[in-house]
């Protein structure tokens, strides 16, 4: 959202980050990368791994960058700091301390980004364009800074995603943020390489409700194998633990659900003090945890539940997180494309599977990507997605990577499986074999690749 007042000025910058600013200027927008900076942008110069922010100034400047924050003397508007990544986390947390918005921040192995986004559209739609949220995924511990940074101080809620691999991760994030409600969607052995245990990840998922502000609200699965352990991290913490799922005794529960015509799910919920009939858009029962997410933070910050189900009924797919898009194919026929593609881990490849069983198809085909960073458990967990598989009745597995191999063997003989080095060869095979009446999912870790897949299907005749 592009503010009518600035968004910073220099003064308040320098303030901020203690820097020296070498002229008066104003930016309504922040960004780190040369190739987002638009007119006005304040650009923070950060030194990376592979490259230093301060090269591409000239690039930033030649976008539009109104102000550079800076660690050495550079031509242009600047405020100059002793390092730019820390002063970034300044800026973020002046934010943080000007805004009288209610904040949320939600965490969890899988379902972040689309719970994030369910409750900006929910919130931003009952604020009149009042809420704010990290755009992307921007969850880590440069992005949740710049995407506080981007708040106006103006904004009525703000909802910020926040990600991990590693312990200690979110104990930090959650203190920039200090959310007024903290939401965990799920515990599932993503990332599991650095943890060993899924007891482990609940843990450092937990983390989220230490940096919680005063009065605030926690909010669990309750379906989840952890709920337990998430409770007794967050009695420590927050004012109320509210628990979502479908299990009679959530305090935010599912109390029917059917589907929808269109591909989504009706659902009647049970809140505390309140019964809401709504539809959710987003096909796949995982949405309908999602949905439920959702519902307990809009009552958490005294938001309008009904305009929350408006919402919900309204929302459409993410790229790479269940967009889909029908195609022509060679035969003259339409075929169904769900774009999962930008990440996997043992319960969104379930849970996304699960939905693809539910399509009605000529043929159902899942293209299916590694799942990464799963250590010592990889080949387990790859071999366990033969179940999921058959049960989707998947005539057609294009599997891609070598981590792959243990579901090729699991399924060998009840599933045609085609093997593939990367997405671009999976894509050839698919292309091959498309047909009208496929229902195809793609799914798999970022690192993958697949997201090139659906490009290219994107450039065969959209029907």
């Amino acid at each position: 959202m592009r503010c009518v007042t600035p968004l910073w000025t220099s003064q308040a910058i320098a303030a901020a980050t203690g820097g020296n600013a070498s002229t008066p200027f104003a930016v309504d927008g922040v960004a780190f990368d040369s190739r987002e900076v638009t007119h006005g942008d304040l650009f923070v110069a950060m030194q990376g791994e592979h490259a230093d922010g301060h090269d591409f100034i000239p690039r930033a400047l030649a976008a539009g960058a109104a102000g550079l924050l800076v660690d050495r003397p550079v031509p242009g508007p600047t405020v100059q700091v002793q390092d730019t990544g820390a002063a970034l986390v300044d800026l973020a947390r002046a934010a943080r301390g000007r805004t009288q918005a209610k904040i949320i921040g939600v965490t969890g192995s899988a379902g972040k980004t689309g719970t994030k986004e369910a409750l900006f559209q929910a919130l931003d739609r009952m604020s009149f364009g009042g809420a704010h949220r990290s755009l992307k995924s921007y969850n880590n511990h440069v992005g949740v800074p710049l995407s506080l940074a981007r708040m106006p101080a103006t904004s009525r809620y703000g909802i910020f995603e926040m990600g991990m691999n590693h312990e200690g991760e979110l104990r930090a994030l959650t203190h920039i943020v200090r959310p007024h409600v903290a939401i965990i969607t799920t515990i599932a052995p993503a990332h599991i390489e650095y943890f060993g245990t899924e007891e482990k990840i609940a843990d450092a998922k937990g983390e989220i409700f230490e940096g919680l502000a005063d009065e605030a609200v926690a909010i669990i699965p309750y379906d989840s194998p952890h709920a337990a352990r998430l409770y007794n991290i967050a009695t420590r913490h927050a004012r109320q633990v509210v628990s979502f799922g479908f299990g009679s005794g959530a305090d935010v529960r599912v109390i029917e659900d059917v589907p929808a015509a269109g591909g989504g799910t009706m659902v009647t919920a049970q809140l505390r003090e309140a019964r809401l009939s709504f539809t959710v858009a987003m096909p796949g029962r995982h949405w309908v945890a999602n949905a439920l997410a959702v519902l307990a933070a809009v009552q958490a910050v005294g938001g309008d539940l009904a305009q929350a189900g408006l919402a919900l009924a309204e929302m459409d797919g993410l790229p790479g997180r269940g967009a889909r898009r029908t195609v022509r194919t060679h035969d003259g026929g339409e075929a169904l494309v769900i774009d999962e593609a930008y990440n996997a881990n043992p319960a969104s490849m379930a849970a996304t599977l699960a939905q693809l069983g539910e399509e009605r198809a000529g043929r159902r085909i899942a293209v299916l990507g590694a799942m990464k960073e799963l250590g010592a458990q990889s080949e387990a967990l790859h071999r366990a997605l033969a179940e999921p598989v058959r049960g989707a009745g998947v005539a057609l597995a294009i599997l891609v990577g070598e981590e792959m191999a243990p579901l090729a063997d699991a399924l060998a003989g009840a599933v045609a499986v085609e093997r593939a080095g990367d997405a671009e060869s999976a894509f050839a095979m698919l292309a091959e074999r498309l047909a009208g009446g496929d229902a195809v999912l793609v799914k798999g870790s970022n690192s993958v690749g697949l997201a090139k897949l659906v490009e290219k299907l994107s450039t065969l005749e959209e029907a």
